[in-house]
């Protein structure tokens, strides 16, 4: 766990050659996003000057605490940058499964407001085919949840109601359930997502097709920065 987490650090602290002074900044949730917040934070102490929108009241509440400016979209419609993790990134296209965190709605939200959207992972979090290693995260409303999880069966999957540490139902910050759903190794994500989002009481799902700009990658190897057409990045 100590070296999973210094290479979560590594990933974090490397996206902030990304970040210049004057952004809107969107911030992810999970425990890769929490390294690269309190980074971030630290640069704002020596005064960069940034505001950000959360994408959960857990990295707000982070991100108060350490002094980060927030905002919101009434102030600002756009985000200059998005800087998140993933559950799962695909090596070929860059595509992702998010949501395992309980945040992909939001976090979706602020990934198509973003004009970029870099992604920050350890190599354990590439693989072949989205889906291989985990479920696919579905929010749905809390209304009828059960019709919905019958409708995301007949796609194939066995949807699981998430649950809290406690026992209890788990909520998002948007007042929604979220049903696991494995769906194994996704043939064509895009279609997936499509299909996913045509059934009714559903709010959003975790494939994120198309919408990294980069994704930072520490391995024990140091770090690389993808990009569809290679490396890159300042």
């Amino acid at each position: 766990m100590e070296d999973r987490d210094r290479l979560k650090r590594a990933a974090a602290e490397r996206a902030l050659d990304f970040v210049e002074n004057g952004m809107v900044l969107g911030l992810g949730t999970g425990s890769t996003a929490a390294f690269f917040v309190a980074a971030l934070a630290a640069r704002v102490a020596q005064g960069l000057a940034i505001v950000a929108i959360p994408t959960s009241e857990r990295t707000a509440a982070q991100a108060r605490q350490l002094g980060i400016p927030l905002a919101s979209f009434a102030e600002h419609r756009r985000i200059d940058l998005a800087i998140d993790g993933a559950d799962e990134v695909q090596r070929t296209t860059l595509d992702l499964i998010k949501g395992r965190g309980g945040a992909l709605w939001r976090e979706k939200i602020v990934a198509a407001a973003s004009s970029r959207f870099i992604v920050i992972v350890d190599s354990d979090k590439l693989v072949d085919r989205l889906g291989e290693t985990g479920p696919l995260p579905v929010e749905v409303a809390q209304f009828g949840w059960q019709v919905t999880a019958g409708a995301l069966e007949r796609l194939g999957s066995r949807p699981e109601l998430r649950r809290a540490a406690s026992g209890h139902t788990f909520v998002t910050d948007g007042g929604n359930f979220i049903l696991d759903c494995p769906f194994g190794p996704i043939g064509d994500p895009l279609e997936t997502e499509q299909r996913i989002n045509s059934i009714v009481g559903v709010v959003e799902n975790g494939l994120f097709v198309g919408r990294s700009s980069a994704v930072i990658v520490a391995s024990q190897d140091g770090i690389d920065v993808l990009t569809l057409s290679g490396s890159g990045g300042p």
